[in-house]
């Protein structure tokens, strides 16, 4: 499955032609620069494409238009480099539909002190430029994202990079096709959630598919197409048979094959790119699918447990924010088990019946086959490892009845003091910000649920823009999180977000 798209990102610098026309040939050049040495850089996981000055109100409207358009554009980088009248970027404004940066920066780093003179002052204007301009977004309240700094200079070249992929992710939100089997586990609340909002905010069509009609594309996978994916898991990973015949642990693990080819094939035809099952509707599959759906999210899918079509999405989101990243060390759902309570060595253990994506895993990845008390079926095959060390997020998505939540969680990810030889899933451990007991406590008063779409590779700041930027409340759970500020923020929140 295809993840990273060939997008590219407009850069429009504006300015006004009060100084003449050699002041504009300049300030096009200088923009020019920018641009050529942005791409240059290696810091951007997305090309910048160069655009005229605009300097018109009919030309910006123009330029914001064809961005529009443009299905290959999947944002507007904003410059002023010299005044440029706000009124003039309205009309453009209220009808940009693309996610919107602007870069309060200069073509020089330094002030020249020795030549300086009304000439430069009048064509170097983007620290009252750039104010002018900003006062306008700010009046239309247009969600966007500042940069501040010169852009030579790494650490903003890399704030540059990081919006770009929170751009990608408000782009693709509306692209997101979720196939529910089956239907939510009973009684559960925090999986449920108003699906027609969802796609009114998000973009996300959410649809119900009888189990059977995808057990009957998994059927109708061929000996042949089966055997040469079980193959393929016996050269990648390790076999723990332990102590089960071989032959009969095999054909287990081939009915996760035939899961998963049935599954790929059914979701390509219909063109979803999230899916979730639930344990207890699995109609005539074999198995719980288990080895089946590790694949698949390895592959770029999204992933819901028992029907949990919000972390579905979630998950395909971050996939594609993240798809093409250098050293990326993975994203999964998860959910939280157990706690460590131990003085020093507290902890939440992370892992599923079955279904975490090994984009996570650290070190070797094993097949089992052992008993599964839920869904009724033949022993699942599954993957078992243990997870990367490092920091990540941990956001959940929740419905709050008149309003969407996100809950972001800076978490702390660990090994295990010890090996746990009886538990047959892949597991996570992670410490969440600022320690267990606020960070538990802030998560359960925020309505936070059992589910987590987590990643390693995105931070807290790329999701909250990028739930800005839908019209939905964000809290952050972090480092600087204390109880009583965080009840004051909640409260604040069901003010400004009812």
């Amino acid at each position: 499955m295809k993840l990273q798209k060939d997008y590219k990102f407009w850069f429009c610098t504006g300015s006004q032609d009060l100084y003449g026309d050699e002041c504009l040939a300049h300030v096009a050049a200088h923009s020019k620069e920018m641009v050529e040495k942005l791409n240059a850089s290696g810091v951007l996981p997305y090309e910048v494409v160069w655009k005229p000055t605009l300097i018109t109100n009919e030309l910006i409207r123009k330029t914001f238009n064809e961005a529009n358009i443009d299905d290959t554009c999947a944002g507007v980088i904003t410059w002023m480099h010299t005044f440029s009248p706000a009124k003039s970027w309205i009309l453009g404004l209220q009808e940009l539909r693309k996610p919107l940066l602007h870069l309060h920066t200069q073509y020089n780093m330094e002030i020249p002190y020795d030549t300086i003179d009304m000439d430069f002052m009048n064509e170097n204007q983007a620290a009252h430029g750039d104010r002018e301009y900003g006062h306008m977004v700010t009046r239309m309240r247009i969600p966007r994202k500042v940069v501040v700094g010169h852009w030579t200079d790494p650490e903003v070249q890399e704030k540059i990079a990081s919006w770009q992929r929170t751009a990608i992710g408000i782009i693709e939100s509306s692209h997101i096709r979720v196939m529910r089997v089956a239907d939510n586990m009973r009684n559960v609340a925090v999986t449920e959630g108003d699906k027609v909002e969802a796609q009114l905010k998000f973009g996300w069509e959410v649809d119900a598919y009888p189990v059977n009609e995808i057990a009957e594309a998994v059927a109708a996978v061929s000996q042949s197409d089966t055997n040469e994916l079980v193959d393929e898991y016996y050269d990648k990973y390790e076999i723990l048979l332990e102590g089960r015949d071989p032959q009969e642990f095999k054909k287990h693990v081939a009915v996760q094959a035939q899961i998963e080819l049935g599954f790929e094939r059914f979701l390509e035809e219909k063109n979803y790119h999230a899916i979730v099952t639930h344990f207890g509707d699995l109609g005539a599959l074999k198995q719980l699918p288990g080895l089946a759906i590790h694949r698949l999210e390895e592959k770029g899918y999204g992933f819901g447990a028992e029907g949990d079509w919000k972390v579905a999405a979630m998950v395909r989101l971050m996939k594609i924010m993240t798809a093409g990243m250098k050293n990326a060390k993975g994203t999964s759902m998860l959910e939280d088990y157990t706690y460590n309570l131990v003085p020093g060595k507290e902890g939440i253990l992370q892992a599923h019946m079955l279904e975490i994506c090994p984009s996570i895993a650290d070190g070797p990845i094993s097949i089992k086959c052992q008993p599964l008390s839920m869904g009724n079926r033949e022993d699942p095959a599954r993957l078992v490892f243990t997870s990367k060390e490092g920091s990540g997020i941990a956001t959940s998505l929740i419905d709050m009845g008149n309003r969407f939540r996100l809950i972001i969680n800076d978490v702390d990810c660990k090994k295990c003091e010890k090996p746990m030889p009886k538990l047959p899933v892949a597991t996570n451990f992670w410490t969440p910000q600022p320690n267990l007991k606020t960070g538990a406590e802030a998560w359960i008063l925020a309505g936070g649920a059992h589910h987590t779409a987590f990643s390693y590779d995105l931070t807290a700041d790329q999701m909250g823009d990028w739930a800005e930027a839908m019209g939905i409340e964000a809290v952050y759970i972090d480092k600087n999180t204390n109880i009583r500020d965080f009840k004051r923020d909640l409260a604040l929140g069901e003010i400004v977000f009812r």
